[in-house]
Formats: structure tokens, sequence, C-alpha cells
């Protein structure tokens, strides 16, 4: 039970630094599009809102269990924030899509955001870290959640490098159309994270082969 309990509240940590960083990371990407009329920077920036709201939730989750509450209410938990989440994302990638497509009629493209640049890298390098840590994790406290969060986190990466792209590409050869493109491809990762979701709050999910408070 001691070991359960400390893993429990290592798992808290970890979605900690995540919130945190989450905080960060919508702020400046939204703050950052909007200044350089980039659709991908402030997509990234709503995806980061998304899973704000679904790390808090999942705080909730932790701190429910370590404060000896039973399986079901967690449960309960977990399945009520994947529902949000998942209805959210695609919601989401709806409006990445119908966004993209106008910036293709319209030839719009995105300004220079060297900030964007700047925040990409770092959650690409962060985010990968964070994935690990919280997949180990949720594996040792039985946490599908937690697990979940994990895949989201990963996800974030692969994100932040189609960021990257899309801005370093307008950035040093001007193509305005980059920017639509690399948001399309965004659609794709947001949507994989929204299915996911809703598959796990149906229950559609991987069986547990630990016991909630094993060793």
């Amino acid at each position: 039970m001691a070991t359960q309990v400390l893993r429990v509240r290592r798992g808290i940590a970890v979605e900690w630094l995540s919130v945190i960083w989450m905080v960060i990371e919508a702020g400046v990407a939204i703050g950052a599009g909007l200044s350089a009329h980039s659709l991908v920077l402030v997509a990234f920036g709503a995806d980061s809102i998304i899973e704000l709201v679904a790390g808090i939730v999942l705080l909730w989750r932790l701190y429910v269990e370590v404060s000896g509450a039973s399986e079901q209410r967690v449960e309960r938990a977990e399945k009520t924030a994947s529902w949000v989440v998942g209805v959210a994302l695609l919601l989401l990638a709806v409006y990445i899509v119908a966004a993209a497509l106008h910036e293709l009629w319209a030839r719009q493209g995105a300004e220079t955001s060297v900030l964007g640049i700047a925040l990409a890298v770092a959650s690409g390098i962060l985010m990968p870290l964070l994935s690990r840590a919280k997949i180990r994790i949720g594996g040792q406290i039985c946490s599908p959640a937690l697990k979940a969060d994990g895949a989201c986190s990963i996800v974030c990466a692969y994100m932040a490098w189609t960021v990257l792209a899309g801005v370093a590409l307008t950035a040093l050869f001007g193509w305005w159309w980059v920017d639509a493109l690399a948001s399309l491809a965004l659609a794709y990762f947001v949507v994989k994270e929204g299915i996911e979701a809703v598959q796990e709050a149906r229950g559609v999910e991987d069986a547990c082969e630990c016991g909630r408070h094993g060793e």
C-alpha cells in the first residue's frame, strides 16, 4: 500500500509539471500565433488548453486515489475526463480543417515567428520525457488514464515538430501555403487523440494486468 501511494504521488508530481508547461505552452503559442497570423500556432495553443483541462481532471483522479477512494469512483473520474477531452478534441479538429481550407482559399500565409519556433523546439524535447514518465508510472499504479495521458504527450511532441516545420519553412522560404498544410497535418494528430479518448470513455481500452493496489 505504501509503495502504491508513493507511486501515485510521483504521478501527481509529473502531472503538475505537465500542467504548468501546458499553461506556458498555450499562452505562448496562442499569443505568437495571433501576432504572426499563424493558424498552426493558434491550433497548437488550443490543443494545449484541452490537454491542460485533461491534466487537471487527471490530477483530480490521482488525488482521489491517493486519498483512499474506491476503484469505482476513480474509474468514473477517468471515463468522464475521457468523454470531455475526446469531444473537445474532435471539435478542435473541425475548426482546424475549416480554418486551413479558408487560408488556402484566401491565399493567406503566416508571418515569421521566432517565439513560435523556440516553443516548438522546447515542447519537442520536453514532452517525450514527460510521456515516458507518465507511461512508466501509469503502468506501475495500473492507471489507464495516466498511460493514455502519456500517449497524448508523445502526440504533443509530434505536433510540436509539425508546428516547427511549418513555421520554419514559412520563415525561411516564405511559402504562404505551408502554414495551412501543417495545420491539416496537425488535425490528424488531434483526431487520433480524440477518437482514442472517446474509445477509452466507452470502455474500449487495454486490460490492466496488475492489481490496483499491487506492489
